[in-house]
């Protein structure tokens, strides 16, 4: 079995015939991302020579990383909001010329809606939280898959402890950085309450027996 089709068996069956997992075709890649291809089609691009030379429960978490970031909807669409902003602008210095205020009035609300996806799609604290978001999903979906949940943390902490590791790009090593530090937060609440209800569970325990 390739290794693209193994991580197609990891997608949720609700999601198979609507993401695929392709190998990238582009110079100089990332390691994985996600593409819309079409109105409800969703592709998974990866470097297979990088992918490969990662151990495979960080590869496996990496990957349920991306497909929560679709189960997020947070998956990046083609750039309309440039598009959509010239039209606007373009239209709104139109409108002044004829002077329709209705219009002008359209035609700055489209700027300014297309200048709001912009900000958002370029905001760093946006980014950073919905890749926490999609870690949350990963661990989950490890664990729809057979990992324990302490497992499941651990082999997603290591893949990004390896990614922290191989970039040096220092924004980028930051944005691991955060993420690892936010899994790291998650982890600890896990154990937490793992512990609580352990505890409970204990107690019941011995009431069913002294009781």
């Amino acid at each position: 079995m390739s290794e693209l089709q193994r991580l197609k068996g990891l997608l949720p069956p609700e999601m198979q015939s609507w993401v695929f997992v392709e190998a990238a075709a582009s110079a100089d890649p990332p390691l994985i991302t996600i593409e819309e291809i079409g109105r409800d089609e969703v592709e998974i691009q990866l470097d297979l020579q990088k992918w490969d030379a990662l151990a495979i429960d960080h590869r496996n978490l990496l990957f349920w990383h991306e497909v929560g970031r679709i189960q997020n909807d947070a998956v990046p669409r083609d750039g309309w909001e440039m598009a959509a902003l010239a039209i606007g602008l373009g239209g709104a210095i139109g409108e002044l010329w004829v002077q329709d205020g209705l219009l002008l009035l359209m035609a700055l609300g489209l700027s300014g809606f297309a200048g709001y996806r912009l900000y958002l799609k370029n905001n760093s604290e946006k980014r950073l939280q919905d890749a926490i978001a999609a870690d949350e999903r990963a661990i989950d979906l490890a664990c729809r898959f057979g990992y324990t949940l302490p497992n499941a943390y651990k082999s997603l902490g290591g893949a990004l402890k390896e990614l922290v590791e191989q970039t040096r790009k220092k924004k980028k090593r930051g944005f691991y950085e955060d993420r690892l530090e936010a899994l790291r937060k998650s982890a600890g609440k896990a154990r937490a309450e793992m512990a609580q209800q352990q505890g409970s569970r204990q107690s019941v325990s011995s009431e069913n027996v002294y009781g």
